[in-house]
Order: structure tokens, then C-alpha cells, then sequence
């Protein structure tokens, strides 16, 4: 008679933690509530995964997206049913504009008492946080079966890390979270893979539009770093002798020192992006990895559309030729679609049948002729308080080469996208695309820290966003992560301040407030508080925080009636205000 084999049993919460290290997950990111506590019981025990209790969950969502950022892994956030869940909201549609791969485990009610009215009862008889996070989340589902648990997990994780990448939700009741399933876990590659696929013929007739361009173009956006292909872009560029400008998301993707960088179009435009792509004198025009939304094309500029022809590259094609008519769409992820790019042209430029652009050169000196920014002579001021432009050149010299720099949403990014030149590839980040949370950039540094401990982390936020999310400040200090928050101190929601300002002729309302002492704050949160009041100071302040090893706030007072490049954010508005009229 031969014995069946028995099969290993474990606990639900168990599992979970067990396919999160298969994951390559080191740290999770949460606030313990009763019933979330039997997942919190498991860590306990885990030596392999670090937890991090933040002072809000959005702060936790946040930060497991900065660490699926840095990482390229999965991040993990844990809430605790009703309101720790409903906290999340923010945070995990952030992480969903920037296809960032997030995995947000909530806590629910036993079984048992839904719809009793059970405290904090979140199912389909009150706030029902699986239909909530649904729009937010690439997959949001309850886990009803224990027994269901390990190909649900699977299913979630397969959703986040595949395709355009993205956050998922499962909400696990807190009895199934002690109940013994059976150990059936399975490593990655057994469970999903990357689909690199293309169509040929429009590569290939890609490849004949850019060799037979005149004056083509390259618009380059966040979906070239999300596939690491700045190599590749590189490539082809040199190869082709291309102009490559960014998206104000895709800023970081092409060296903006390099000779062919008409640095960022959009929100905040170069004047040589701006010019350049709007001359009506691009031929060819080659969009990748952008789903051309408002902050990426000036409100949908129409003299962005090319002579000849235009060309779309995503990973979605649910964004290709959504709002400008293309002749030419790829479909696939950015790294695979330029390298196929690149094979192809290299074989025709071999045939001796093309050569590449001999109009290269008169770019050169087009550009040479170009401002670098708007307004540069404010980045020599010597006033105090700080005009920002100042601020951002201070920075330029003290940042070290390996720094990597959050930008929070709001006029922080618009002095950063303008003034702020950016070299290297995963060093710059903001969230202003389809969404601009404010809090982003307060709270994604930690979980950027905890991914890449080696590189400096920086924060660069107003502060507006401070005042919401500042007390994580604290979790770096609880932690000893040593990220350096740069916080411009203004004491106004100084973007809507001078959109008022412009759009209502000084009609400005509910944009000021009392200006804080940051760097008291900082004290008081145990961090190291330090206020920097004059040009020039930066090269000096920073380098000795980063010689601390320990949590740091730089206060600064700038000069709040400077008015960032926000013109065509405001245009657009008015475009907006026009048609609703109508």
C-alpha cells in the first residue's frame, strides 16, 4: 500500500510572507490595527523582512512605492480595516499614475460579523474598500476562500509586476488570516513572465521615417525609465544625431548636458524644447513610452503634431493615438522596442541606401543660440530671502553625483523641471503627470532610502506638502534613515497663489497661512533642523548632513513672489474655462 505524502501546512499570514521574500521583499511599510494584527503577529517572527510603522497610511503607501521605485521590485503596504484602508487612497493612486508595482494588503472584519455592523466593518453593507480601491489598483478583491489564498496572491502579484506595472489590493479578513492552508508556494518564474513582443512592419517602417527624416524629433517619457532603456535611447539618438526632449516625468531619461537634449517640454518647458517642437518644422516626431496627456504636451498643444509623420511607442495601446492621430504605433515596452529600433537601422545604414542627417550640425548651432531657462540671471542673486532660481543652482553644485531627488508636486517641481539639469538616469522623480499628489515627495524618500541605502536620498518639497505629511519625518528618525529634506518655506499654496493671481487679477484666496519654523519642527520630530537664509550656503550645509548619517531638515525661506514657468498650466486652464463657457 503506498502512503500519500503529507502535505506541509502553514498559516495564511505565514504564506503571505513567505511569497513577499520570493518577491525579493525585504521591508513592508504599515500602521497595526486589531485586525491586522495577526499578519503583524507573523513578522514577528520574520527575520527576513523589516517592518516600518509610519504616522499615516498614506505615508506607508507612499513609501512602498519610493521602494518599488529605486528597487524595481515589489513594494508592500499594510493597513488595518475601515478608516486604515480609506487612508491609503492618495498614496496607492499615485503609485498607479506612476505604474509603480505596489502591493496594498488591508485587514477586514471576521467572516462572520459582515454586515452586522461590526467596528470598522468596510464590505459591501458600509464603506465598501474593495469597490473603493477598484479605480486606484490594477486588481482589487477580497479573499473570501483561505483555501483560495496562494492563487490570489499569485494573481495579484502577476498583475503588479506585469505589463504596465501598477498597484493591487486584497483585502483578507482577519479570521482567514489565522487559518492553516496548505505551503503551495510557487517562485516567480513559475507564475508569470514579461511578453517582448512587436510588429515588425512597424518597426521596420518606423526605421524609414527616421532615416528619411529632415528635421525629426524625440519626445522621451517616463515609460523609458520605467523599461530602463536609457541606454537605448541613448543609442539611437547618437546614431541618428536626433534632438531628444523630455516629458516633465521622462526629465532624467537623456542627459540634459548632452548635445542633442532640448531638455524638458511640457510643464515648465526648456525654451529650446519649446521652440523647437512647436516651430511647425518637425518632420518626424517620435513619442515613447508618453501617453501624451495635458503636463506632457501643453494642454495638448496642436503645433506639436509633425509634417510627416508620427510615430508612438507604449507599452498600453490604449494610449496610442488617444490624442494625436499617429501614423506609425509600437506596442511594447520602451527597452525592447529601441533595441529593435536600432538592429533595423543599423542594417539599412550598412546597405549604403541612407546616411545620417547632415542637418545635425545646423541644430548644433540653433541650439547653442538658445537660452538654457527663462529668467537665468535669478540663478546669480545674491537677495534674501532665496529667489528659488538661486536655490536650484545652490543645489546644482552641492548634490552629490549619485543623489537621488524627490520632487514634491506643486511649484518645487516647476523650479526643479525648469532650472534643475539632470544628467543621470533614477535620480529625479516627481508625480505631477496625470496626478500630482501632494505628500509624494515627503514620504517616498524613506522607502527609496531603504531600497538603495548606498545613494543619498533627498526630498525637495514645499511648505504646503510638509504640513500634510511631514510627520514622517518622524519614521526616518524612529528608523534611522537618513534622508535630507530640502523645504521650501513660503507659507502659501504658491501655485494656485499666483494661478489666482493670473487668471483672477489678484483675486487670491485660501492660499496663505502661517509660516512655520521648519527646522524647529525637525528638532522636536528628532531630526536634525537646520535653516539656510543665504545664497551660497548649500555646498557647505549639505555635505555635513550627509556626514551625520541621520535624518535632516533644511529649512529655507524663499522669496514668495517669484513666479515659476507655470504659463502653460494657466493657458491651458483658460482653455478648460473657455469650453465649460461654451
Amino acid at each position: 500500500m503506498i502512503k500519500s505524502a503529507q502535505i506541509a501546512r502553514t498559516t495564511a499570514s505565514r504564506l503571505i510572507l513567505d511569497y513577499l521574500k520570493e518577491e525579493g521583499v525585504d521591508v513592508i511599510f504599515g500602521i497595526p490595527g486589531g485586525p491586522a494584527t495577526p499578519i503583524f503577529d507573523a513578522l514577528y517572527d520574520e527575520r527576513g523582512i523589516k517592518t516600518i510603522s509610519t504616522r499615516h497610511e498614506a505615508g506607508a503607501a507612499f513609501m512602498a512605492a519610493g521602494y518599488a521605485r529605486l528597487s524595481g521590485r515589489l513594494g508592500v503596504c499594510l493597513a488595518t480595516t475601515g478608516p486604515g484602508t480609506t487612508n491609503l487612497v492618495t498614496a496607492v493612486a499615485a503609485a498607479k499614475a506612476d505604474s509603480l508595482p505596489v502591493l496594498v494588503l488591508t485587514a477586514q472584519v471576521a467572516s462572520s460579523t459582515f454586515g452586522k455592523g461590526s467596528l470598522q466593518d468596510s464590505t459591501y453593507d458600509r464603506v465598501d474598500v474593495v469597490e473603493m480601491l477598484r479605480p486606484a489598483t490594477k486588481l482589487s478583491v477580497m479573499v473570501a476562500n483561505a483555501a483560495n489564498l496562494a492563487f490570489t496572491l499569485r494573481q495579484a502579484i502577476r498583475a503588479a509586476m506585469t505589463g504596465r506595472r501598477g498597484p493591487v489590493h486584497l483585502n483578507i479578513p482577519t479570521d482567514l488570516m489565522k487559518k492553516e492552508v496548505a505551503f503551495e508556494l510557487w517562485p516567480p518564474s513559475q507564475y508569470r513572465v514579461e511578453a517582448h513582443v512587436f510588429d515588425r512592419e512597424a518597426i521596420r517602417r518606423a526605421c524609414y521615417d527616421l532615416l528619411g527624416a529632415k528635421k525629426p524629433a524625440i519626445l522621451a517619457g517616463h515609460g523609458v525609465a520605467l523599461a530602463s532603456a536609457e541606454a537605448e535611447l541613448l543609442e539611437l539618438a547618437e546614431l541618428l544625431k536626433i534632438p531628444v526632449a523630455t516629458t516633465p516625468k521622462g526629465k532624467g531619461v537623456f542627459p540634459e548636458t548632452h548635445p542633442y537634449s532640448l531638455r524638458v517640454f511640457g510643464l515648465a518647458s526648456a525654451p529650446a524644447a519649446e521652440r523647437y517642437l512647436l516651430s511647425g518644422e518637425v518632420d518626424v516626431l517620435m513619442v515613447v513610452g508618453s501617453s501624451l496627456h495635458e503636463i506632457s504636451t501643453q494642454g495638448w498643444e496642436e503645433r506639436l503634431k509633425p509634417r510627416d509623420a508620427f510615430i508612438q511607442q507604449d507599452i498600453d495601446p490604449g494610449v496610442i493615438g488617444r490624442n494625436y492621430p499617429v501614423t506609425v504605433g509600437l506596442v511594447g515596452d520602451a527597452k525592447s522596442t529601441l533595441k529593435e529600433i536600432i538592429f533595423h537601422i543599423k542594417r539599412l545604414l550598412k546597405t549604403g541606401e541612407y546616411q545620417t542627417r547632415s542637418e545635425a550640425d545646423q541644430f548644433l548651432q540653433w541650439k547653442a543660440s538658445q537660452p538654457l531657462c527663462y529668467f537665468s540671471e535669478k540663478m546669480d542673486s545674491g537677495a534674501a530671502p532665496l529667489k528659488p532660481q538661486r536655490l536650484i543652482r545652490d543645489l546644482q553644485e552641492a548634490l552629490p553625483e549619485e543623489a537621488v531627488l524627490f520632487v514634491d508636486s506643486g511649484n518645487t517641481t516647476l523650479w526643479a523641471l525648469h532650472y534643475l539639469m539632470v544628467q543621470k538616469p533614477k535620480s529625479f522623480f516627481h508625480n505631477w503627470g496625470d496626478f500630482g499628489a501632494m505628500g509624494y515627495g515627503v514620504a517616498c524618500p524613506i522607502g527609496a532610502k531603504l531600497a538603495a541605502p548606498q545613494r543619498p536620498v533627498f526630498a525637495f518639497v514645499g511648505d504646503g506638502a510638509f504640513g500634510m505629511l511631514g510627520m514622517e519625518v518622524s519614521t526616518a528618525v524612529t528608523y534611522n534613515i537618513p534622508v535630507v529634506w530640502i523645504v521650501l518655506n513660503d507659507g502659501r499654496y504658491n501655485t494656485v497663489y499666483h494661478g489666482q493671481q493670473l487668471q483672477y487679477r489678484g483675486r487670491t484666496i485660501a492660499t496663505e497661512f502661517h509660516s512655520m519654523d521648519i527646522a524647529k519642527i525637525a528638532e522636536a520630530l528628532g531630526a536634525v533642523g537646520v535653516r539656510v537664509d543665504k545664497p551660497g550656503r548649500m555646498q557647505d550645509v549639505i555635505p555635513g548632513l550627509l556626514k551625520l548619517g541621520r535624518p535632516c531638515v533644511i529649512d529655507v525661506p524663499i522669496d514668495p513672489d517669484e513666479v515659476p514657468p507655470i504659463h502653460s498650466r494657466v493657458e491651458s486652464l483658460e482653455r478648460f474655462f473657455a469650453g465649460l463657457a461654451k
